[in-house]
């Protein structure tokens, strides 16, 4: 009877994995739903328009389901051109979604996680199949398994946290962290860290440039003469890119900048714009004239980041060897570098023909430059501050001093290992 318990769940006593795959299916459709009703409810505004005459409503869902298709890393083609830029607030949508629904209804087994994820995965090809048979627009095939893997990606991530419930991280997560060094473990916390501050001021910076560019925005909006229902997917389009534009400030303020098109730059020390999309989102890019100067110094933000981190892990990981703040130091920017990498790169790609090929920045060279940065912050505040580390440079002084001294190696070695001890 206890077996049975602890098998069932609360939906008619079926299996607990049940309610995973009722819960990876209903965040699924919810998402896709939140992004094809307002194209749909565009159609319907518009079909009496005789120009639209030829087109159908399963159009209109076709352009929506395709955009869900992009936040999950679909690659479409349109009039030959490639579109393989990542809307990245449809994919924070498709991650809530799954959170929301897990949280609310699936079990907390591992057996609730694996269905849930198969359920998400299957409505993901289903909308594939569909969307592939709706005409000329729709995803090429070499991005199918790219959609796939980026369902599952999106899947495992948010229905994982849902399933996971509040205080159980530690206890579910402890056969993967417990198996790493402690000091590596801290030094990828500290990266954490470091990404989530350059994201902070990289979302301030943004909010800045949209209200000093606001004047320009607004010249896009009544150029562009939108009616009511043109306006909201105008605005749902830039919703859905509004994350992107946090992480090409992410890549502004490490230095090496971020392009919308080939041949333009946006970065402190240089800004070469060019003709831009028509979004009014773009009307909040740095003008020509905001660069250069003291500017100039603006990734400096980015080593006071891994100083900060640095006076984490001083508080955090105790002295033991002269060597450790290094170490953990090298943790953290190589962390801070892969993550804020790996960041830059899903928030580019292409967004058109042309020169749209080319939108956003190089995820490993903004990740070099960040791990750099990071790596001169924290070792300027551990190796300092690192007890172990001052009492091997004191006693070296001072028998550098002392004349007729032949073995300082082993009078350090002497000094940190009595630190140790203590």
């Amino acid at each position: 009877m206890a077996e049975s318990g602890r098998v069932s769940s609360a939906i008619g006593g079926a299996p607990r994995w049940v309610s995973g795959l009722l819960a990876g299916v209903q965040a699924a459709l919810l998402s896709v739903l939140v992004v094809v009703t307002p194209a749909l409810a565009a159609y319907v505004a518009t079909s009496a328009d005789p120009a639209n005459a030829e087109i159908g409503w399963s159009r209109s869902v076709a352009v929506g389901a395709v955009l869900w298709l992009m936040g999950h890393g679909g690659i479409i083609q349109v009039d030959g051109a490639t579109i393989s830029l990542v809307p990245l607030g449809i994919t924070a949508l498709a991650l809530f979604t799954a959170h929301a629904s897990a949280r609310r209804s699936a079990q907390p087994v591992r057996s609730a996680w694996l269905a849930g994820i198969g359920g998400y995965l299957a409505v993901v090809v289903v909308v594939v199949l569909a969307v592939s048979d709706a005409g000329p627009l729709g995803t090429g095939t070499g991005s199918v398994i790219r959609t796939l893997l980026g369902a599952v990606l999106i899947a495992a991530v948010g229905l994982g946290s849902g399933v996971v419930r509040s205080g159980r991280w530690r206890e579910v997560t402890r056969p993967v962290w417990s198996a790493v060094p402690p000091l590596v473990r801290a030094g990828v916390r500290a990266g954490v860290m470091v990404t989530a501050l350059l994201v902070t001021v990289a979302a301030a910076l943004a909010g800045t440039w949209a209200i000093s560019g606001r004047a320009a925005a607004g010249d896009v909006v009544e150029g562009l003469g939108l009616d009511t229902f043109s306006g909201l997917l105008l605005a749902v389009a830039q919703l859905a890119i509004a994350p992107n534009l946090v992480v090409w400030a992410v890549a502004w303020v490490a230095g090496p900048g971020f392009a919308i098109g080939a041949g333009t730059v946006f970065a402190p020390a240089e800004v070469v714009s060019g003709p831009l999309p028509a979004l009014p989102l773009f009307g909040a890019l740095p003008s020509e004239g905001a660069a250069g100067g003291p500017l100039r110094w603006v990734p400096v933000l980015v080593v006071l980041a891994g100083a900060l981190a640095g006076w984490w892990l001083h508080r955090q990981v105790p002295p033991r060897t002269w060597s450790q703040p290094f170490l953990v130091a090298g943790c953290t920017a190589l962390a801070a570098g892969v993550v804020t990498g790996g960041l830059v790169a899903l928030a580019g790609g292409s967004a058109g023909p042309g020169r749209l090929a080319v939108v956003g920045a190089a995820g490993a060279t903004v990740g070099s430059v960040v791990a750099g940065l990071t790596l001169v912050g924290a070792l300027l505040v551990t190796v300092p501050m690192d007890p172990v580390v001052r009492a091997a440079v004191r006693q070296r002084l001072g028998r550098k001093r002392e004349p007729g001294v032949a073995d300082l190696d082993g009078a350090d070695d002497g000094v940190v290992n009595r630190s140790e001890g203590s």
